[in-house]
Parts: C-alpha cells; sequence; structure tokens
C-alpha cells in the first residue's frame, strides 16, 4: 500500500541529502516523498529541487513544525505518512517496517526505534512515555538498544519518526498548529487514542537521529505551554479537577527544574500563565472540536499512564534520586483520586 514520506525542513541544507537518500532508496513505485521548506534561509529549498527531482518540494514560511506537517500532508496520496526529522536517516527497510503494523486491528499510529546517530547502539527514543500529568520523555533514553527489540504498545509516538494511517490523520484534523513546535506528536497519539486507536513501536524501523541535546527558554516555554494546552482541551473538566493534585505537584516540579537552570528561564513560567489565559476562548472551542473526535472516556489512555518520572533525564544522578523519593509517593498518591473516577 502506498505511503507518503514527508519532511519538514528548516535550514536544513546539511542534513537534507543523507535523509532524503536514505528515504528515496527505501521507497517502491506508488510511494511518493514530499520535502516541506519551511521558509529556510540556508539553500535548503535550492538543494532539494535541484538534486532531489524526485521529490515534491512544498515552500511554505515558518509555520512551525506541526503545521509544516499538515501542509505536507494535504498534498500527500499515500494510504499511509511516514513523518521523519530532517537531521534522520532512515535503516533500509525502516519505512516498510513502520507502516506494515498499520494494516492491524485498530492501529493508527507506529514509531521507529531512534537511535543515536554518533552512537547507533543507543536508544535516542523508542516512542514517548507519558505521566499522567502530562510530562513526556523519551522512552528508553540513552539505553542499549538490544533492551528493546520487542514491539510494544507505547503511550505516545515520537515526531522525529513515526508512521500514521492518513484516514486517522484527517480525522483527528492533523497536528493541531497552535502548538507551533513541541509536545504536537504526544498531543496527536492522545487524541487518537481517545478516539479508540492504538500508538506500537516498532523495533525493526531503525532510524538515526542526529540529536543534539539543546535547551532554550523558548523551548521550555513550548513544551509546558503545550503540555497545560493538550490537558485543557482534552480531558472533561471532572477528569481535570481530580487530576489536579498530580498537576501543582508536576508545576514544583517544572518551577524547580526552571529555577536550576538560571535566571534566563525564571520567567518562562509567567510567560506559560500568561499565554494560556490569552488563549482561553480558542481553548474552549479546542475542547468542543476534542469531544465530537473521541469515542473513549478519559479513563482509556489516562488510566494507565504512569505516576514515576524520567528525574535522571533532567538532572544529575543523586539530584534525580532525591527527587524521585519525595515526588514519586507523592505523585502516587494523587494519582489515586484520578482512579477512583469513571470519566
Amino acid at each position: 500500500m502506498a505511503c507518503s514520506v514527508i519532511v519538514v525542513a528548516y535550514n536544513s541544507r546539511a542534513y537534507l541529502p543523507a535523509c532524503l537518500n536514505s528515504i528515496l532508496a527505501d521507497l517502491g513505485p506508488e510511494d511518493e516523498l514530499i520535502v516541506v521548506d519551511n521558509g529556510s534561509s540556508d539553500g535548503s529549498a535550492a538543494l532539494v529541487r535541484e538534486q532531489f527531482p524526485q521529490a515534491r518540494l512544498i515552500a511554505s514560511s515558518n509555520t512551525g513544525f506541526a503545521a509544516g506537517n499538515n501542509l505536507g500532508a494535504q498534498f500527500a496520496h499515500g494510504e499511509f505518512l511516514v513523518l521523519l526529522n530532517p537531521d534522520t536517516v532512515a535503516h533500509s527497510g525502516a519505512i516498510r517496517a513502520l507502516t506494515e503494523p498499520l494494516a492491524q486491528p485498530g492501529v493508527a499510529l507506529s514509531t521507529a526505534c531512534v537511535v543515536h546517530m554518533r552512537q547507533p547502539d543507543r536508544i535516542n527514543t523508542c516512542g514517548n512515555t507519558m505521566h499522567y500529568t502530562g510530562l513526556t520523555y523519551c522512552r528508553g533514553a540513552n539505553r542499549p538498544a538490544s533492551d528493546f527489540a520487542v514491539p510494544a504498545e507505547v503511550d505516545a509516538v515520537s515526531g522525529a519518526a513515526f508512521a500514521i494511517r492518513r484516514d486517522v490523520f484527517e480525522q483527528l484534523g492533523g497536528f493541531d498548529p497552535g502548538f507551533f513546535m513541541y509536545v504536537e506528536d504526544t498531543d496527536l497519539s492522545l487524541r487518537a487514542r481517545l478516539a479508540g486507536y492504538r500508538c506500537v513501536y516498532v523495533p525493526e524501523a531503525i532510524v538515526e537521529h542526529d540529536y543534539r541535546p539543546a535547551y532554550s527558554p523558548a523551548k521550555a516555554f513550548y513544551l509546558d505551554r503545550n503540555r497545560h494546552l493538550m490537558l485543557l482541551k482534552n480531558l472533561s473538566r471532572s477528569t481535570y479537577t481530580r487530576l489536579l493534585p498530580g498537576l501543582l505537584q508536576g508545576e514544583l516540579v517544572t518551577w524547580g527544574f526552571l529555577l536550576i537552570k538560571g535566571p534566563r528561564f525564571w520567567g518562562v513560567k509567567l510567560r506559560v500563565y500568561r499565554a494560556l489565559w490569552a488563549g482561553r476562548a480558542a481553548i474552549r472551542a479546542a475542547r468542543r472540536a476534542a469531544r465530537r473526535q473521541r469515542s473513549q472516556p478519559d479513563r482509556a489512555p489516562m488510566g494507565n499512564l504512569t505516576h514515576r518520572l524520567e528525574f535522571g533525564q533532567l538532572a544529575h544522578r543523586a539530584l534525580a534520586a532525591a527527587a524521585g523519593m519525595v515526588f514519586h509517593p507523592a505523585f502516587w498518591a494523587a494519582r489515586q483520586l484520578f482512579a477512583r473516577g469513571r470519566v
């Protein structure tokens, strides 16, 4: 069955040759490659136009990762959409491996075994793990790839490399363009699960990612704002109310992390709260749209989410251990309030 591979590029010229060549080597005669250039200034669009005439190039302004992929999907003809970051290289057979599970009943999304390009025996992410407060982290980060050789159902796909049935993408309205970047993959996965679909991890779909840890105030803002947006628009008021004890603890964790990061990050939370208040009308509209898409109660996807956070991905070992000792029992206790509900 035909698939459409979408790559959204933004000043990605250095990465595109390796990325696009790996994709083209894996495509069949009915498949297609779509490159959306989000207003690059480094000649990315010219490179695609000159060196990759097989690809369909769509020029756009920088509307963000979410809207860029939505734009690419509008031009797609394949039954399956495969979305890859431009700083990735797909191993032979990875694209086909990603699409195969989508033929199974109920499976709408699949996520790749994403490994570090410079350490391909180490995991970057095998999908995303979602905490019940919406905090999301890379599943298996920095662990040996051999530890994740078995397919599994996951909370969410990773936007770096995943596939989705095109009809489901359209049913859900694609990514939420208001997110601009970050958390849009988890939001899409949560909406899919509320609509009754499953997300699976495919270990045979190996994709190398030139992941370089970087954390800026802008990234911190989008991560935190979008986490709150995801919960506010997708969960019922009753569920959200019961989650408040855990959500308040999540605020303590994120406030503490930003305080440790230094003065540049101290204003991020206030920016997040102002943005959420300013966008309250849009959030209400998104809630109404989300209700029309869903077929499952909140408990279906939320009831099995973890109460544990991977503090080791945020801080050094001693601080991570101390944070776990303090917060994991508290998160577990707060989660029991949600577990007693029926929504």
